[in-house]
């Protein structure tokens, strides 16, 4: 194995604990500490396992950790209603609804009535577009998490050539912006691109988001690259990544585990999101950079 591991696990609990010291400093000057709700409908296990993961990493950061729970045949309206009320809550900084929702509510109608200012999963329509058009926005915690991994190991992303394979509006689209920001040449590939390895192999680095066990081979990669895993999927043999990281470790320079890599990250990135917005919101200085 030749490639360097970037071990999210780590980095996380640093930014983690950077964010404890500006909520501690908030709370000085606030008087209160920053409030994250998290809204979790039905029973589905994997969003319960979130949740709590959610709530525990918030009280950890000495942030307010308030969890709404409904039943999984709640009407749409009641649910918009609750979010119509956390929207108005002066001491809620950052507002989660958990996806996935029942078929019976519509996903977009809940997100754009969230409050963009309350918006720390940076999915509201109101964020994309100002991601899109440089403005200051909150960003989907996953990519910002990776562009944070990516600057742990490269000196400079400037006019490195990016593939970002997947093209999700949580992790792929934002994920492209990002990079794009970073001045990086940036090329999605999706399901209807032809000759995907063609792509992947001039990539300096490669960003998989596209929820297909170990679809990308070493063989496909470009000596060196930078290799960012989102893909977390449940196999016979345990949680693998997008890609095959035996075979991709041997050619590629640096990339993240599964699990281990980027999961913590998206984590610790609502954190740093929720304390930002608590900030902006108080008039407490916050340096955004450092975090």
């Amino acid at each position: 194995m030749s490639a360097t591991i970037i071990d999210g696990k780590a980095f996380a609990a640093g930014l983690r604990a950077r964010i404890a010291d500006g909520v501690t400093a908030f709370r000085a000057q606030a008087g209160r500490a920053p409030g994250l709700a998290v809204v979790l409908v039905g029973e589905d296990p994997a969003s319960n396992v979130y949740v709590r993961s959610k709530g525990k990493a918030t009280r950890e950061a000495g942030m307010e950790s308030i969890e709404h729970r409904l039943p999984a045949d709640v009407p749409a309206e009641d649910l918009l209603a609750l979010v119509a009320t956390l929207n108005a809550d002066p001491t809620i900084d950052g507002i989660l609804v958990q996806l996935p929702l029942p078929k019976h509510i519509d996903e977009q109608t809940v997100i754009a009535a969230i409050d963009p200012d309350k918006d720390v999963d940076g999915f509201h329509p109101i964020n994309a577009g100002r991601l899109a058009t440089g403005l200051p926005a909150f960003v989907p915690c996953t990519p910002l998490g990776c562009v944070m991994l990516l600057k742990s190991v490269l000196p400079s992303l400037s006019g490195l050539e990016a593939v970002v394979v997947g093209r999700s509006n949580i992790v792929g689209k934002p994920m492209a912006q990002l990079l794009l920001r970073e001045s990086c040449t940036v090329t999605i590939v999706h399901s209807r691109t032809q000759d995907v390895p063609a792509h992947i192999r001039r990539a300096d680095i490669v960003v998989a988001a596209v929820g297909i066990p170990e679809m990308i081979k070493g063989v496909w990669l470009k000596p060196g690259a930078t290799v960012i895993d989102v893909g977390i999927n449940r196999t016979d043999a345990g949680l693998v990544g997008d890609v095959d990281f035996a075979s991709a470790a041997e050619v590629a320079g640096a990339i993240t585990p599964v699990p281990g890599g980027v999961g913590p990250m998206t984590i610790a990135c609502l954190l740093r999101n929720t304390l930002v917005s608590a900030g902006r919101r108080e008039g407490v200085m916050i340096d955004e950079a450092a975090l």
